[in-house]
């Protein structure tokens, strides 16, 4: 089914906590462990056919900020989900204390019960008043960006639009770019402080009625980090200032020598080749008809995908002025159906859309037909590998896109992944500093942010630019406010990626066929035993970083 034809009718929140509730009785009342799983396909068809609903909701209020029935829905949803989600953590806890436990860990997996655990440890009803107000909070940052109106050369800008103006080949417009989207945060500063101050002392007001000292210890449940914990990300964040900060500052010495600087600015931050990146040729239509190209010849299975997803037009990829900005993936699973959203600006970000949002949804794709769907739940680390290893495994096809600068964007596809992944733990230090320190004030943590942008990317220089100077950069980072602590996985699933850089350069068959794998095992096993399962090395156990380090520093001579 298209998407614009899927129909929608507000959730009846009271309906659907009343049928929670009666299978959580029939649950408690079975006899044996195969009756309980007959319920739970049932506690399966109710909650697709209520998150698809939602989802489609939240969708259509994302491509059009503006429209004030969907934006109505949204704030609805913002405020019912909560109790939602508590009472199908009831039900949960129902399947979790079953006396039947062994028969169900058969059916749906270790790794279930796994989450089910942290799950308890993250939701109590008594939560859903302050997860009510951070709901608001975060829709109130989402609006506060997508309100942005710049004025370029006569034309209002959203901040996605001004994007393309900021990585410029014209140095002077590349810089009025960047102190117009600097002006904007400037002009926003008290107002994102203020959210942000009100976000933290919410989220370490849930955490401590959970008992627990702030809110790292609940923010890794939240994620659900069923297989490694805080002291791993630590012993991570070491190895790569140790190894990797000193690839990346050499990455950027050659940039600058490239760029023919003699130093290098914070409008320089994201240029490669002096006369401008590489940009896609072509029309939306055409990089999306060149997609379906590519996956047809990449393999049966990404065919078979990206027609389904182009026939039931499941793409919302065109910049407009009042869409949110960003993109994602989502997942409609009465319709087994993934949605991609983004916005479109005529920049390399275009293609990044159908490869790297595309690896999110192929997954979601090749797991729908899982009939456990506790192995859709997949880890946040787990289901980037699939998105950024699909930048990498759809590299032989960019001269669809880029043409003659195909190889000038295949060097800045894998600088840009290196470069990122200081920036990566940095945005999660930084995170666990402001909540493990609470009470710090906004200006306190601006120059906690600073500090970390001296260790992790010394070569950066703000030119006395008035916000990013006090250490501002981090309020462009909607993970921050949104969703804290999803940062780290994005560099912990990179590692990975450049793992699968590295092994196709060798032997394209064989990383494809464990990335497959990878992809089927959606969320049956464990990380970690996952990752050794497929032949990837585990990213914060020793060695890993040094010699990832090692190897790219080979390649990139």
């Amino acid at each position: 089914m298209k998407f614009a034809e899927m129909p929608y009718q507000r959730v009846d929140t009271e309906a659907v906590v009343a049928a929670l509730k009666e299978l959580t009785q029939e649950l408690k009342a079975a006899k044996s462990g195969e009756e309980q799983f007959e319920i739970h396909q049932k506690f399966y068809a109710l909650r697709d056919e209520y998150n698809t609903t939602i989802q489609i909701a939240m969708i259509r209020s994302d491509v059009d900020t503006a429209d004030e029935f969907y934006s109505e829905e949204k704030n609805y949803y913002n405020e019912v989900l909560p109790t939602i989600n508590n009472q199908e953590t009831e039900y949960r806890k129902a399947l979790y204390y079953s006396p039947y436990r062994e028969v169900l860990e058969e059916k749906i997996g270790k790794v279930a019960f796994k989450s089910m655990e942290l799950e308890f440890k993250a939701m109590d009803e008594k939560l859903i008043p302050l997860m009510q107000e951070e709901n608001a909070l975060t829709t109130q940052y989402d609006k506060l960006i997508a309100s942005a109106k710049i004025d370029w050369e006569g034309e209002a800008l959203n901040l996605s639009l001004l994007r393309p103006y900021m990585t410029h080949e014209d140095r002077e417009i590349r810089r009025k770019a960047h102190e117009k989207y600097s002006a904007f945060f400037q002009s926003k500063a008290e107002e994102l402080d203020e959210i942000y101050d009100k976000l933290v002392k919410n989220r370490t007001a849930q955490a401590r009625l959970l008992g627990y000292e702030n809110y790292v210890e609940l923010g890794y449940y939240r994620m659900n980090r069923n297989s490694y914990g805080r002291e791993d990300v630590e012993n991570f964040r070491r190895q790569i200032k140790e190894y990797f900060v000193p690839l990346a500052e050499k990455m950027h010495d050659k940039r600058r020598e490239r760029l023919g600087l003699e130093k290098l600015s914070y409008i320089d931050e994201n240029m490669y080749f002096v006369d401008g990146n590489p940009k896609p040729q072509g029309t939306p239509e055409e990089i999306m008809a060149n997609g379906q190209k590519m996956y047809e010849e990449l393999s049966p299975e990404t065919k078979e995908f990206f027609d389904f997803m182009m026939e039931n037009e499941l793409f919302d990829v065109l910049g407009r002025k009042t869409k949110k900005a960003g993109g994602y993936m989502t997942y409609l699973p009465k319709y087994r159906a993934p949605f991609i959203f983004a916005n479109f600006n005529g920049t390399s970000g275009d293609v990044d859309v159908v490869t790297h949002e595309c690896g999110h949804a192929f997954q979601g794709y090749v797991s729908g037909s899982d009939p456990i769907e506790e192995h859709w739940d997949i880890t946040m680390e787990t289901a980037e590998i699939h998105s950024m290893s699909m930048e990498f495994f759809t590299e032989p096809w960019m001269n669809l896109f880029f043409k003659e600068e195909a190889d000038t964007y295949r060097q800045m596809h894998l600088e840009d992944a290196i470069a990122f992944i200081p920036y990566g733990c940095m945005v999660d230090e930084f995170q666990h500093i402001v909540y493990s320190n609470p009470d710090l004030t906004p200006d306190e943590r601006h120059a906690a942010w600073k500090k970390l942008e001296e260790e992790y990317k010394p070569h950066l220089d703000y030119e006395g630019d008035p916000f990013m100077e006090k250490g501002g950069f981090w309020q462009k980072q909607l993970h921050i406010y949104d969703t804290p602590f999803y940062y780290i996985d994005y560099v912990l699933a990179q590692t990975c990626a450049m793992q699968y850089k590295i092994w196709m350069d060798e032997d394209y068959k064989a990383a494809w066929q464990s990335y497959l794998k990878l992809c089927r095992l959606s969320a049956s096993d464990f990380y970690t035993e996952m990752l050794k399962e497929v032949g990837l090395q585990v990213p914060f156990e020793d060695g890993c970083v040094r010699t990832l380090t090692e190897k790219l520093g080979v390649m990139m001579k």
